[in-house]
């Protein structure tokens, strides 16, 4: 959390500098104060003219790597502008969120802002990447990649930051797959991005990040005299055999946790510690395994064993390396790396929401984006939601195809190491089929996971305008379905459930509505509203209001199918009932400070 001082240069500009206060958390200070609040606040924001912001400012000035960010905001809160550490301090990203509170015009002149060019800059604090190079350099780097002179780019791994470079790789930059391409001739700068000691050619610029993607693990003698020196000790181990230190994760046997080198690791460094128990350790093949170990700990192998776990079955880079008292091995997981296929597919369960292509969530779109195969609920999921397949990729229709073939088709993609997309309607977790095919996919030790989606439910909220919990008259939300040809547990009949009067969803029942009907009627008033909604989110969607003792007729007479959501409970179209939750005693649960 950024500190952040505003100074109030004028009466002109007291509003302004109040929204701030709250949105931003900040603190008002007075400008003779901004001397002494130099090194203790991130940033500064002026709200006033420029050149007394220019004369406050200038007796402190020093370093752009060490001053804080400073903007100025006229009075009148049209214009925000970045005054003094625009990239490095982060006054461009703080210019960009005030000019948001305020609906201002944000003038920012950094040429690679305006250009819309990497901020070489700031890039290794954007993706948690540290920089190998010499970062005496990295005005002349910047200043060749805004000239657009010829840049090589060399990608070693895989992670969310080189995803954004080459999504968004400007004209002037060609990405090369080996060092040996990065010829001086053709490009005037390197972009590394590796955990592997690379190095530009004389005669190029380099910038090397190194991304945090490795796992360390290690094994211990027993309480060393001098644990401190061990982290150097094996980051230079790694060193001399061509890796940079980036692990982000140090992972070992469970009896070591009360070693103080354990709690200087992530105490010192931040780094992650994982513990494995003997057994796991024992279940890993390694190239290395010890009879000694085995005798002293229960298992042949601690540090191999526990970097391959830790890198989440990943390839172990750099096999046992024997310290004074330390062993260590080093393992990158397979999704970062690019030169190795994985050992394995990957199956993505992905909520596809309720039937409009906009409501994916924006991890279930980079998932169907990036998927080898798309196997997709044709009869309930609209074809449009897969158009954003990559090149290549196989998109097939389930409503033809049973379970079987189903698994069959995506363990065929498995095998072959391919990332597959099983796209469900609304939430597969919510009256999904998913159940079967996660079982099959346990039962083979296939790698699998869910991401949600927006439920059918939520969109019959959202589509009703209706709040479904309402203060003091419902607090609770039943997603259930009635009894047709699968069979209700005795304890959640309708009937049962209808007795707490809570806002009721009932799933996949439009064909049985008159059971429905009356089983509701047994504890709810025959004048509770109720809605019948029909392929929400679709372009073919209606809604029907009524109350509960029309809700079957209202089904009948407009030939309504499975794919309706009937809702029934006060809460619909409810705007009574509100609490006193929202009365102006209290407004701290809105806003920050006291009332």
């Amino acid at each position: 959390m950024q500190k952040i001082a505003i100074i109030q240069i004028s009466e002109a500009g007291r509003s302004l500098a109040t929204t701030l206060k709250r949105q931003l958390d900040a603190s008002v200070i007075q400008r003779s104060e901004v001397g002494s609040g130099w090194k203790m606040f991130d940033a500064f924001v002026f709200i006033g003219a420029m050149g007394i912001c220019i004369r406050t400012i200038a007796p402190y000035i020093n370093d752009k790597h060490t001053d804080p960010a400073v903007l100025c905001v006229d009075s009148l809160g049209q214009n925000v502008i970045p005054v003094l550490s625009g990239h490095i301090g982060g006054a461009n990203e703080l210019t960009r969120q005030v000019a948001a509170i305020l609906g201002a015009r944000e003038v920012i002149t950094t040429q690679s802002d305006i250009a819309g060019l990497w901020a070489l800059d700031t890039l290794g604090r954007r993706f948690n990447w540290h920089i190998a190079s010499d970062i005496k350099d990295m005005n002349d780097c910047i200043f060749t990649f805004v000239g657009h002179q010829p840049t090589a780019l060399l990608l070693e791994v895989r992670d969310e930051g080189t995803d954004y470079l080459e999504a968004t790789k400007p004209e002037h930059v060609t990405i090369i797959n080996d060092i040996r391409e990065a010829d001086p001739q053709k490009y005037k700068l390197l972009i590394i991005v590796s955990p592997y000691n690379r190095h530009a050619p004389a005669g190029m610029l380099e910038l090397h990040y190194v991304p945090m993607v490795g796992t360390i693990g290690f094994g211990l003698a027993h309480h060393p005299d001098d644990y401190e020196p061990i982290y150097d000790e094996m980051d230079e181990a790694f060193a001399r055999r061509g890796i940079l230190p980036c692990a982000h994760r140090y992972c070992t046997i469970d009896v070591k946790k009360d070693e103080e080198f354990c709690s200087f690791v992530k105490e010192e460094y931040g780094k992650e510690v994982i513990f494995y128990s003997a057994e796991e350790l024992a279940e890993v093949e390694v190239p290395n395994p010890s009879t000694t170990v085995l005798k002293h700990v229960g298992t042949p192998s601690v540090c191999e064993a526990a970097a391959i776990l830790g890198s989440n079955h990943g390839k172990l880079i750099v096999p046992k390396v024997k310290g004074k008292n330390w062993t260590a091995a080093f393992a990158i997981d397979y999704k970062y790396l690019r030169d190795t296929p994985p050992r394995e597919g990957h199956i993505e369960i992905v909520g596809a929401g309720p039937g409009d292509p906009d409501l994916v969530s924006v991890r279930g779109r980079k998932m169907l984006e990036k998927a080898d195969l798309i196997l997709y609920a044709g009869s309930l999921v609209p074809k449009a939601l897969t158009e954003c397949h990559k090149p290549g990729a196989v998109v097939r229709s389930s409503a033809d195809m049973n379970l079987e073939e189903q698994c069959e088709l995506m363990k065929e993609h498995y095998d072959k190491g391919h990332f597959i997309v099983r796209l469900h309607t609304g939430d597969p977790c919510i009256f999904g089929a998913i159940q079967e095919q996660m079982a099959f996919f346990d039962k083979h030790g296939m790698s699998y996971h869910i991401t949600p989606g927006i439920s059918s439910f939520l969109a019959a909220a959202a589509e009703l305008r209706s709040q479904f919990t309402i203060p003091e008259r419902t607090q609770t939300i039943i997603l259930t379905r009635g009894e047709g040809r699968t069979p209700m547990p005795e304890r959640e009949q309708l009937h049962l459930l209808a007795k707490s009067q809570s806002t009721m969803c009932i799933f996949l029942s439009a064909a049985i509505v008159d059971d429905v009907q009356s089983e509701l009627l047994q504890e709810y008033p025959e004048d509770t509203p109720v809605a019948a909604c029909y392929h929400l989110t679709w372009p073919d969607q209606n809604i029907y209001r009524g109350v509960l003792k029309d809700l079957a007729k209202m089904v009948h007479d407009n030939n309504l199918t499975l794919t309706t959501m009937l809702v029934v409970g006060d809460a619909i179209d409810n705007r009574q009932g509100l609490s006193e939750l929202y009365n102006k005693n209290f407004t701290h649960l809105f806003r920050k400070g006291k009332p």
